[in-house]
């Protein structure tokens, strides 16, 4: 399992540092590229938590996906520069890797790309642990390949299957044991560790149980290092949050899926209409309640919702519509605890189905 841990002092500190290892070799320190996408002009004007922010003076603590981490990083970036006095720490282990933390009580807001999970769920009333789920974006899970890479062009979930399955693990590693028509090369797998909830949803999607899938591919945590890795390798496959895709798009291709309507390539428009299915899903960001207590922390979830849209944009992925937003909100300030969902990956679910399931 792989960790980064970044603490944001001020304007100016955001400390980068490698603490762990993954199943693939030890990754270095990798600095954050620079954004390739253009931000909205002009950007809407914050809102801000009803509270003086500049008399904000506490260390607040933020582990988990590597997905979600974008977004988040653009909440504590945009709120250090309003209270400078606060410390925030952010940490990327996974989704389950955060949740460890979070139910032991070791972090007050815990990143998550797929809900907690029953399992989690009970760690953390054993600790005591109460927790506020709040939805902040929507993601399209990217299958990418080399730009040289001119067969693999739209995939159906058989194929993935076919790749990605446990009986496929020492089998199938050739291109043409996929398709008989496709090279005669070696095909070799990228993806996250079995820690993210990335990993969790696409072998729920794909392989059809969570978790579970040939271990014979390069997996890290960092998603940044999955990206580097497959720009350079013309035989390679894997997937990551959208986000990582775009930042990477000179580099990297996007391969449509045909999830039984057809081949349809990642975009925010295929997201938003729920057209890039079953690889699209809700992400979360999780409050612990006695947290939310102290002024800090509560306003650093205040800020993140009430500005959802424009940090989720900076972040380059797909925003929630407003009410999710007001929805959310409403629950950190009713104390509404829980998950709305059963636990685990929530394959195929639409936006508004995600709404209907905050609403109740």
């Amino acid at each position: 399992m792989n960790y980064r841990c970044f603490a944001l002092l001020g304007l100016v500190a955001l400390l980068l540092a490698a603490c762990g290892s993954s199943p693939a070799a030890a990754p270095t320190a990798t600095p954050l590229p620079s954004p390739t996408a253009p931000l909205p002009t002009p950007e809407p004007t914050l809102r801000l938590p009803a509270i003086d922010l500049a008399t904000l003076r506490d260390e607040i603590k933020i582990d988990g996906s590597s997905t979600v981490f974008p977004i988040t990083e653009q909440v504590a970036i945009a709120l250090n520069e309003l209270a400078p006095d606060l410390t925030i720490r952010l940490g990327v282990s996974g989704t389950g890797g955060g949740f460890q933390r979070f139910c032991a009580g070791e972090t007050d807001i815990s990143n998550a790309s797929r809900p907690i999970k029953k399992s989690e769920q009970e760690k953390c009333a054993a600790q005591g642990i109460q927790f506020i789920e709040l939805p902040v974006a929507f993601d399209g899970i990217s299958v990418v390949v080399h730009p040289e890479n001119d067969w693999a062009q739209c995939l159906t979930i058989a194929d993935l299957n076919r790749m990605w399955a446990v009986e496929a693990e020492g089998q199938i590693m050739r291109w043409n044991q996929v398709r008989s028509e496709w090279p005669d090369l070696p095909l070799q797998l990228y993806g996250p560790g079995v820690d993210s909830g990335t990993y969790d949803y696409f072998t729920s999607a794909v392989v059809g149980v969570e978790g579970v899938s040939r271990t014979d591919f390069t997996a890290s945590e960092d998603d940044y290092l999955l990206a580097q890795d497959l720009a350079a390798n013309r035989n390679g496959l894997g997937f990551f949050g959208y986000a990582y895709y775009v930042e990477y798009k000179d580099q990297l291709r996007a391969v449509a899926i045909d999830g039984g309507g057809g081949c349809v390539a990642p975009t925010i428009e295929t997201i938003t209409s729920g057209a890039y299915q079953p690889l699209a899903r809700p992400i979360f960001i999780y409050a612990r309640v006695d947290a939310l207590e102290r002024p800090a922390v509560r306003a650093l979830v205040e800020f993140y919702l009430q500005n959802g849209t424009t940090f989720v944009q900076r972040a380059r992925y797909v925003p929630l519509p407003a009410n999710a937003y007001d929805l959310a909100l409403r629950r950190v300030e009713r104390r509404i605890t829980g998950s709305v969902f059963a636990g685990g990956s929530q394959v195929g679910l639409s936006i508004e189905q995600l709404l209907q399931l905050e609403g109740r």
